[in-house]
């Protein structure tokens, strides 16, 4: 088991907070768990760009790719790196702006009561068993500090956002995730 959640922070995890986060409309509903996928550049890993990307810092000039991107105000709460590290961006109880324009279960504005979980990959290559062992200890603590989280299934990006996002990709294996009770289903 991870060490505990405290005042929204999990404790054992490197804390960067970001800017790019605010108020939740209602702190109490906090009812689902988005996984994502991202790397940057694309395809490759272990580089320091999202970090600097959830803090404002990215050099747009650095690489072509990061002139789409470097504007953007986002965020996560969670980031799981290669390895299985985890970096802390945003405290549960605020809004990260990870989801975009999302729905689920017939609500608008997935960001609104969602807490956002970055897998540091892409949609076509395998996810690391460092990073679902991670996954495995972690989602138990967050839905424990968060009760409404089991009573939605775990869902991508892909799910909340279809035709727009396509992360955290075919090559996650929700399978592996199947003993938590937390499954993605119908989508």
């Amino acid at each position: 088991m991870f060490p505990p959640i405290v005042d929204h922070w999990l404790l054992g995890a490197r804390w960067l907070p970001s800017p790019n986060c605010n108020a939740r409309p209602d702190e109490s509903d906090i009812s689902l768990i988005v996984i994502h996928g991202i790397s940057l550049p694309p395809g490759q890993f272990g580089g320091p760009y999202i970090d600097q990307l959830f803090a404002n810092q990215l050099d747009a000039d650095e690489y072509a790719y990061f002139r789409e991107i470097a504007q953007l105000k986002v965020s996560s709460h969670l980031l799981i790196k290669r390895c299985g590290a985890l970096t802390q961006y945003v405290a549960f109880d605020q809004r990260a702006w990870h989801a975009g324009r999302s729905h689920f279960n017939g609500r608008d504005e997935c960001n609104d009561f969602s807490i956002g979980i970055e897998l540091e990959g892409t949609d076509d290559i395998a996810y690391t068993d460092a990073q679902y062992q991670s996954l495995l200890k972690l989602l138990p603590q967050l839905q424990q500090a968060y009760p409404l989280t089991r009573q939605h299934p775990l869902v991508g990006h892909c799910d909340i956002a279809p035709g727009r996002k396509t992360d955290p990709g075919d090559r996650f294996d929700w399978q592996r995730l199947r003993h938590i009770g937390t499954m993605r289903t119908g989508f």
